[in-house]
């Protein structure tokens, strides 16, 4: 499987790549929580049932296990089905760098923000919240197909974030995405270019078959 390229590193690039090749793959309802942007990789999910407290024991939030499911470069993924109930924190976010993981993207909640911002880890989530997922909330599947701000992802599938937002780009259609996004980038750049020698945007647009 191919490395993530971050040489694109413009998350609307792959936005308008994905469109060319008829994918919906843009986040919608995350924000970036904590941590240095912009950071991509390949995903490693996890999807997690959340309840009220005391329904599950401690042992079953199993953040330990996801964090083991992912190898150096991987980025987090947590499908809380946008339930307000952190499932990742401060402890978890320290682990994360350990293991050389360099994001985390929960459409849930996380908390310990000022943590999360000392340990180096990218975090983007639905919410933001005091409230532990430990006996709220259980693991049911890693590595399976769960949903993120709309879009569904499988482990495997590659994601990009940045200050503008979130990007899925399917691993299966990594290298026909990534060629598009190449070839967009250079126009971009050449379109950037042009503008600063006091081309004519509309002209520049037409003649780079950019518009």
């Amino acid at each position: 499987m191919a490395a993530a390229d971050l040489t694109i590193s413009s998350t609307s690039t792959w936005s308008d790549a994905l469109d060319r090749a008829g994918i919906q793959g843009v986040v919608r309802g995350l924000r970036h929580v904590a941590g240095p942007l912009a950071f991509g990789g390949r995903a490693v999910t996890a999807r997690q049932e959340p309840a009220a407290l005391g329904s599950f024991p401690g042992e079953a939030f199993d953040i330990a296990g996801i964090l083991e499911a992912a190898s150096e470069g991987d980025v987090l993924v947590i499908d809380v089905g946008g339930a307000e109930i952190s499932s990742f924190g401060g402890l978890a976010a320290r682990a994360a760098a350990r293991r050389g993981i360099v994001g985390a993207i929960v459409d849930g909640a996380c908390r310990d923000v000022d943590e999360i911002e000392a340990s180096g880890i990218p975090v983007c989530s639905r919410h933001t919240t005091p409230l532990s997922g430990k006996r709220r909330m259980r693991t049911v599947e890693i590595n399976g197909l769960v949903s993120c701000g709309g879009v569904p992802l499988r482990s495997g599938d590659y994601i990009f974030a940045d200050r503008t937002g979130i990007v899925v780009v399917p691993g299966d259609r990594y290298e026909e995405v990534l060629a598009i996004a190449r070839e967009l980038d250079r126009r971009d750049r050449a379109f950037a270019r042009a503008i600063e020698s006091g081309g004519d945007f509309k002209a520049i647009a037409r003649s780079l078959d950019h518009l």
